[in-house]
């Protein structure tokens, strides 16, 4: 009994990781050729389950990607015949179970995860929902996830990517790599979708989601070999790298959270910061402005601050309000307060945070309550801020963030 309760654990135990590392690659691969993301999805899902069942009983395969597309392809062409579809579709379909689909040698994109990402980005998608698209199927984060990172509810980002699967599979999207002309004009969904996967890694505590922020890195860094000539490209890279750089700041030896004005600098990693600003140097070369550009000029100076003990806030409030004129959303205003209560006060940044009965997209965001709460302990409106943390850790999912929100709400004064 416990050797089987053992295999089964292993089992499972490798499944999960097969989803964390490759799902929107195996993802990506089945549904290249047949435009339905959605019967990719639900043939990887039925491989998984095929698994779960099977290798308790057989042992894990050497290589658990190579079983999973196999048994997912079979699925696919399983469902075709069902469904009964011309012979075309069904030859390709064949075709698609023979061989995994590379990318061709002239290929202008040398990763195949960087191609899709790019394909997500055609035209007849709606604009809103290429990135979102792009995390799900490609870089495999679910709806709950994604929701977080464009501030939304997992049900409305449920139904958005449906609808986009949905006008893939009828309106016959090419999900093709496109040509190396194509790539500009489709870079900013690009650049959008390797942001957020960086964020949702660079936050999360897990090893899974650690090596998310390093794949979003990795992505960036062809996306600036592929496109020399582009601004934003290298200051996306740099913007990454530059909080890359204190991950390992980020934690105490015991596990606690530690916020950015009490890291240690020498944890910081100099060799990485040294990179973002010789990207961020380069893409001011280039003349061209962008919120990327801007996003990691904003964490130069932050840098800058902590290593130097410069007063720099009054120019951190200059970036923030170019950021907001030019990249308006509400975690720039929110950003955008807590600069302005450096250089005006608290009373300042309170009066300039968004108003989630205005805008309901902040009032389930964490960090907006967060901040309310300490600039509302800065003002000396104890109580009110005291009722801001409960609600900021309730939001919270992070134990170490959530322990150092209990701190702030329990200090003197709050």
């Amino acid at each position: 009994m416990a050797q089987v309760a053992d295999a089964g654990n292993a089992a499972r135990a490798t499944a999960e990781t097969v989803a964390a590392r490759s799902y929107g690659r195996l993802v990506a691969f089945l549904a290249v050729r047949t435009h339905d993301v959605a019967a990719a999805e639900d043939a990887l899902s039925d491989a998984f389950a095929t698994a779960l069942a099977e290798w308790p009983r057989s042992g894990c395969p050497a290589n658990p990607e190579a079983w999973l597309l196999t048994v997912a392809r079979r699925r696919l062409v399983d469902g075709v015949r069902r469904r009964q579809v011309g012979e075309a579709v069904l030859g390709e379909l064949q075709q698609l179970a023979e061989h995994v689909v590379d990318a061709p040698d002239e290929a202008p994109i040398p990763d195949q995860r960087l191609a899709l990402l790019f394909a997500c980005a055609h035209p007849a998608i709606d604009a809103a929902v290429r990135a979102p698209l792009m995390l799900q199927t490609v870089l495999g984060l679910d709806a709950k996830r994604i929701a977080a990172a464009f501030l939304t509810s997992p049900a409305a980002m449920g139904k958005r990517l449906g609808r986009a699967k949905q006008k893939i599979r009828e309106a016959g999207v090419p999900l093709r790599v496109p040509e190396r002309a194509e790539l500009p004009a489709r870079l900013d969904a690009v650049l959008a979708a390797i942001y957020a996967a960086f964020t949702d890694g660079w936050c999360g505590g897990d090893a899974s989601r650690h090596e998310l922020a390093e794949e979003a890195i990795f992505l960036a860094r062809i996306v600036v070999e592929l496109l020399p000539d582009d601004a934003e490209a290298p200051g996306l890279l740099a913007c990454m790298l530059y909080a890359h750089a204190r991950r390992a700041a980020r934690r105490s030896a015991g596990g606690d959270y530690v916020p950015l004005h009490a890291q240690d600098v020498a944890r910081w990693d100099s060799a990485m910061i040294g990179e973002a600003e010789a990207l961020l140097r380069h893409a001011s070369t280039l003349r061209r402005i962008g919120r990327f550009q801007l996003e990691a000029a904003l964490q130069s100076a932050h840098v800058e601050r902590r290593r130097h003990g410069r007063d720099n806030a009054t120019a951190i409030l200059q970036l923030h309000d170019a950021l907001a004129m030019l990249a308006p959303s509400p975690v720039a205003a929110i950003n955008r307060a807590l600069a302005l209560a450096d250089v005006h006060g608290a009373a300042a940044g309170l009066g300039a945070l968004p108003d989630p009965r205005i805008d309901a997209r902040i009032a389930g965001y964490q960090p907006y309550w967060a901040t309310r709460a300490d600039l509302l302990a800065r003002s000396g409106a104890a109580a009110e801020a005291r009722a801001a943390y409960e609600t900021a850790i309730a939001l919270e999912t992070d134990e170490a963030v959530r322990r150092f929100l209990r701190g702030r709400r329990a200090a003197p004064g709050t």
